[in-house]
């Protein structure tokens, strides 16, 4: 699988990343989905310390443990459980990353942390005091890079502006071309990769298409009907011999701004699915026009 550069940094990333969200909470099942990942070429790991309670670091850590120095672990925080563990509240603070890294550390049994996220932001945050913690915790050597997980384009603004972040993860896809207008081309200037997300829209970019719809309900400005009419088109129209997933993900890696599509699995059948896809036929320039001839281009109104 072909790799490319994270920002200006020297770590290079799979063109497909697995989204380790929904590897599920059995060890034996959570490394067999993760060493099919391995066996098709990814080498990128995105996991949270929000997800499971922590849980999903640990399984992350223990399947990467034998291959530590050949993959790229991401994780994130800011998103702090309660002792009830029933919700979390936002802590983007100084002292609670320092404190929540060194937690995901030894969750993930590894000395250090190879992309840390800030898992979301808004434009209230101490956002000098957080890029601090980032840049300590990189001086000290248990990271070795920093981004941020938003799609909020004043709080990426900021950060670019401020900060030394290498990455931006963000949902983007055929239905979601909302960072297209303001975001991608302002990170891809300053030499920013996105991690993009949500590429198949839910399942709604894939063969299955309007069976993972809820009867009735749309995807962000598309309402059902929309759907209904265009989802059998784009297939017909780009996805005659191979599947709508792989137009969906090749049109993600088509900007160069992405370096790479963070995808979830919860199967090794659904891994070597996205992995196919990502190894697939680029789109062309043709391919792409066309696409954003039959999509909306849809705008930020809210998430600033």
């Amino acid at each position: 699988m072909k790799k490319r550069q994270l920002g200006k940094s020297d770590l290079y990333v799979s063109e497909m990343g697995l989204g380790c969200m929904s590897l599920g909470t059995v060890e034996k099942h959570a490394k067999q989905v993760v060493e099919a990942a391995l066996d098709e070429g990814v080498n990128y790991f995105d996991t949270a310390d929000l997800y499971d309670f922590g849980e999903n670091e640990k399984l992350v850590g223990l399947a990467l443990k034998s291959v530590r120095d050949k993959v790229i672990i991401a994780t994130k925080a800011g998103n702090r459980w309660n002792e009830a563990r029933d919700g979390w509240s936002w802590d983007p603070s100084k002292q609670y990353i320092k404190e929540a890294v060194k937690q995901s550390l030894k969750r993930l049994h590894t000395d250090y942390i190879d992309l840390y996220q800030l898992h979301g932001g808004t434009i209230e945050d101490p956002i000098e005091e957080t890029i601090e913690a980032f840049e300590e915790l990189k001086e000290e050597g248990y990271i070795r890079q920093y981004g941020i997980s938003s799609i909020r384009p004043n709080v990426i603004q900021k950060y670019i502006e401020k900060s030394n972040i290498v990455s931006v993860m963000m949902q983007y896809s055929i239905l979601d071309r909302r960072p297209e207008e303001e975001a991608l081309p302002l990170l891809h200037e300053h030499g920013i990769s996105v991690m993009a997300r949500g590429s198949v829209a839910k399942g709604l970019l894939s063969n299955r298409m309007l069976e993972k719809a809820e009867k009735g309900q749309g995807f962000l400005d598309y309402t059902y009907e929309e759907l209904k009419d265009l989802l059998p088109v784009l297939k017909e129209r780009l996805a005659a011999d191979r599947p709508l997933n792989e137009v969906a993900l090749q049109y993600n890696l088509a900007n160069p701004a992405v370096a790479s599509v963070v995808t979830g699995a919860s199967t090794v059948e659904q891994v070597r699915e996205n992995a196919h896809a990502v190894k697939g036929s680029t789109l062309t320039r043709d391919e792409v026009e066309l696409i954003q001839s039959m999509t909306k281009p849809n705008r930020y109104k809210e998430h600033r």
